[in-house]
């Protein structure tokens, strides 16, 4: 029997909520309809009654706020009157209910939400994994940073997995003996058979409860078959807004993984490298001859992992090892290790393999030194050649009682192959600043305008198209306007207010992408843009531009702008065509008299093709001065150039779209 139907068979006309206290004021009256399963939830204290023939009957007290009270009561209906009772059920109540005294509190779905990937890792630091100052010996840590990642990445990759390659990381602070170390680890994205996974490592106090971050890693892994084939990797889908982030910006890390090696050649060909020794003066010079480590190793079971191979961890820890050891013998102390850039294991070794370690202090800086360390193995056959396993660069700096840097001896390099590292170690020394400043830092932390040269294009680059990446995951967009199709979104967060103007028109994805992404045409379209000329080809994909615009400054000037413009092809199914925009300075485009030079912080475009026959076209735009009072004319409605200029490049697109066809044809 409904509850309804009960009410009325015995006579209950109506149904109250009751205030403690009994204060007649303090009943909510509500109607007798079936029951719900919400009425208690949130509430607490209150007692639900009836009238019945004149008297009350007590059907329940809400004990518990977050009860979740299976049971129905007869004759109520609370949702329409509890939702008038602000101060009964909030809205935040009503979606999050609170718990009663002691009980934890109800998460939402997304706050359960856990990547099915993640991994997660505590250690207390005892004194057998410490140096000799009670601190957690970084070899250590690699191990633990390598296990961790592994097992992410086999958990999405349902197989064995190898270690490929790990980036650089740079170490924030050092571990003591009884804290404890926290590592988590998860797929960031997942390419045809290899895979990057983010590793974020942080340390606690135990005794106060703070927890501090220690470094963050990123670590590409290769999943391993039992047939010599390689196997294709299901693709990971993001869920959270930091989700997409790093899925996106995976690519682009990998590209620039790729070009490393090139990058060092570029810059010891194109730029003359000078050292810092000929600038400083010092009275201790060290031969490089006396920092040299040679230590041999036997792969014995406990070194191997649960497929066979020797475990990456151990390798590195091997490496950082005798990498300290000669950085001892430079400085006559005990150095702290800073910086180990990036890893790349060439081969794998298995048990009975002897593993060969050599490490060199490459250049004695004012406050730093950098050591390499190359490892290769061989089997008890010495007739057969060794084999190259891994190389790696590592900084370290010698602190004093006080935590600073001391003044480091100057050392001397051996003629020949010396001399060629002492170089190569000067020119990683400035990749290595360029890398961490560019691509350590939120784009809102770098200057508008970064100096473009050949040893950081590949970082600005990064830096230009992951910003337009993590613009364009953003989830707390709102629709600002609408009109003829073209959609506004504004975005305020961090201080920075931005745009996304969005429209759906009638083209191929790949023929957009080949229209917007030629800054020569956008006068075309754009009414803003008197020309933009060609100034560098910096690679296929990269351009930089000399942009002169019709916007007036404040000095009565048109501004003029140095634009680098990076395009990007999708890396897998579901990627937008991407082309981002930032300013650049340039040595041979300095600023003019008859122009106020502007700056551009993050723009660009992303294009997806929706159907076979519909393209969406998204531009984002972050308000920087220059543009600010522009971008909120048109949000505030007092404008409508947004919406003409978008109009204008619909129009363009769809009267060129034919053009580029042919184009396309060798693509």
């Amino acid at each position: 029997m409904t509850a309804s139907l009960r009410a009325k068979r015995e006579g209950l006309s109506v149904c109250y909520l009751e205030i403690p206290g009994g204060a007649e004021k303090g009943k909510v009256r509500v109607s007798p309809l079936s029951g719900t399963t919400r009425l208690l939830r949130g509430l607490q204290g209150l007692v639900v009654f009836q009238m019945h023939r004149g008297r009350k009957v007590r059907l329940r007290k809400a004990v518990r706020a977050s009860q979740p009270g299976p049971q129905s009561l007869p004759g109520t209906r609370a949702d329409s009157a509890l939702c008038s009772l602000p101060s009964l059920q909030s809205p935040a109540a009503a979606a999050s209910p609170a718990p009663s005294e002691g009980e934890p509190r109800r998460l939402s779905a997304m706050e359960r939400y856990r990547n099915a990937t993640e991994v997660q890792m505590s250690q207390m630091v005892l004194p057998c994994h410490s140096n000799y100052r009670g601190e957690l010996s970084i070899g250590q840590l690699l191990k633990w940073i390598d296990t961790a990642a592994c097992l992410s990445a086999e958990r999405h990759a349902g197989c064995p997995c190898v270690t490929a390659s790990v980036d650089d990381i740079y170490f924030e602070h050092t571990i003591s003996v009884g804290q404890v170390v926290n590592i988590k680890a998860k797929v960031n994205r997942a390419f045809n058979s290899s895979m990057e996974v983010g590793v974020q490592v942080s340390y606690e106090d135990i005794c106060c409860g703070k927890q501090w971050n220690v470094c963050k890693a990123y670590a590409t892994f290769v999943a391993q078959g039992k047939l010599p084939t390689k196997i294709k990797l299901k693709p990971l889908v993001p869920q959270t807004e930091e989700e997409k982030i790093e899925y996106s910006i995976a690519a682009e890390r990998r590209r620039m993984r790729l070009a490393h090696t090139d990058t060092i050649k570029d810059l010891l060909t194109n730029s003359p490298v000078q050292s810092e020794g000929e600038n400083r003066e010092c009275s201790t010079v060290v031969p490089a001859e006396q920092t040299r480590v040679e230590s041999v190793e036997l792969i014995l079971p406990p070194h191997a992992n649960h497929q066979g191979n020797t475990f990456g961890g151990q390798i590195m820890a091997w490496m950082e090892n005798v990498a300290t050891i000669a950085a001892s013998r430079l400085c006559h102390a005990h150095p702290t290790l800073k910086t180990i850039e990036m890893f790349h294991f060439r081969g794998p070794s298995q048990v009975g393999d002897r593993l060969l370690f050599k490490a060199i202090v490459n250049n004695a800086f004012k406050n730093s030194m950098e050591v390499g360390v190359c490892v290769e193995a061989y089997r008890h056959e010495m007739e057969v050649s060794r084999r190259h396993i891994n190389s790696a660069f590592m900084t370290f700096v010698v602190l004093n009682g006080d935590g600073q840097p001391c003044t480091l001896p100057m050392l001397k390099p051996e003629p020949g192959d010396g001399e060629r590292r002492f170089k190569e170690a000067s020119a990683r020394k400035k990749i290595r600043l360029d890398r961490k400043y560019v691509t350590s830092c939120k784009h809102t932390e770098v200057p508008l305008s970064v100096p473009w040269d050949q040893s950081n294009k590949v970082y600005l680059s990064y830096n230009n198209v992951s910003a337009l990446k993590t613009l364009v995951a953003k989830a707390n967009w709102v629709l600002a306007s609408e009109r003829d199709k073209v959609k506004i979104y504004m975005l305020e967060e961090d201080k920075f207010l931005s745009i996304r103007i969005e429209m759906t028109i009638s083209i191929d994805a790949t023929q957009a992408f080949l229209l917007l992404s030629d800054m020569g045409r956008r006068h075309e379209w754009d009414e803003h843009y008197v020309c933009a000329e060609l100034v560098q080809q910096v690679d296929k994909d990269d351009m930089i531009y000399h942009v002169i615009s019709r916007t007036i400054s404040e000095e009565n000037k048109p501004q003029d702008f140095v634009i680098l413009a990076s395009q990007r092809k999708p890396c897998s199914k579901g990627d937008p065509y991407v082309v981002a925009f930032r300013s650049v300075t340039l040595p041979t485009q300095p600023a003019k008299p008859e122009y106020t030079r502007g700056e551009i912080l993050c723009s660009g475009f992303c294009i997806w093709q929706e159907t076979e026959e519909l393209t969406k076209v998204s531009y984002y735009n972050q308000a920087t001065p220059g543009v600010l009072a522009y971008i909120t004319t048109n949000i505030a409605g007092l404008s409508s150039s947004f919406h003409s200029t978008f109009q204008a490049c619909e129009q363009f697109l769809q009267k060129h779209k034919e053009d580029v066809s042919v184009r396309l044809q060798n693509l």
